[in-house]
């Protein structure tokens, strides 16, 4: 079994550098461009079963195109969602508190927002029902740059610093294997 990860195609919010999270926003001309470049690099991977997507439209968008492309289901996926942020949404990425505010794992963002470690609960539970529901499948899940960073932790080992500083750019495509 495979499950690749993607982040959604670029957004205005991405072009200003700023806090999407769980903010609804659009893709751009050129994040429907990225889009669709995405579905060619999935139909040479030649082995995408189905899609499971965050809720959230930058997401659906870019699935939408997979799917259409490779004619295979997309499955919604509420804990694929973005980190809600909570006061910083809408912000710039340079606000004060920002980056530190995302190494309190154990904190929840102010103003209603979710903590690291709620994140990673239920991207592990997402993964985890992932691979127990499509056993023999592979999934492309079409998500968030914050879920890719999780995601990628469910797989690999990283330290605090590499996973303050890892990134996944826009349609990325990374594929990680399933003993």
């Amino acid at each position: 079994m495979k499950i690749y990860f993607t982040r959604h195609g670029e957004t205005t919010m991405n072009i200003c550098d700023r806090i999407s999270g769980v903010t609804d926003c659009e893709l751009t001309e050129n994040g429907r461009a990225q889009a669709g470049e995405l579905a060619q690099k999935c139909a040479r991977a030649g082995d995408i079963d189905l899609i499971v997507c965050s809720p959230l439209k930058r997401a659906q968008d870019t699935a939408k195109a997979v799917s259409e492309f490779l004619l295979i289901p997309v499955i919604t996926d509420e804990r694929l969602r973005e980190w809600d942020y909570g006061e910083y949404e809408n912000k710039h990425r340079t606000t004060e508190g920002f980056s530190q505010a995302k190494r309190e794992f154990g904190v929840k963002m102010k103003g209603g927002g979710e903590s690291l470690l709620q994140l990673s609960h239920r991207v592990y539970s997402a993964i985890d029902d992932i691979i127990n529901t499509y056993s023999g499948k592979n999934v492309l899940c079409v998500c968030h740059g914050g879920v890719c960073r999780v995601a990628h932790t469910y797989f690999c080992d990283m330290t605090t610093e590499q996973f303050m500083h890892f990134f996944m750019g826009n349609c990325e495509l990374r594929e990680y294997i399933v003993d």
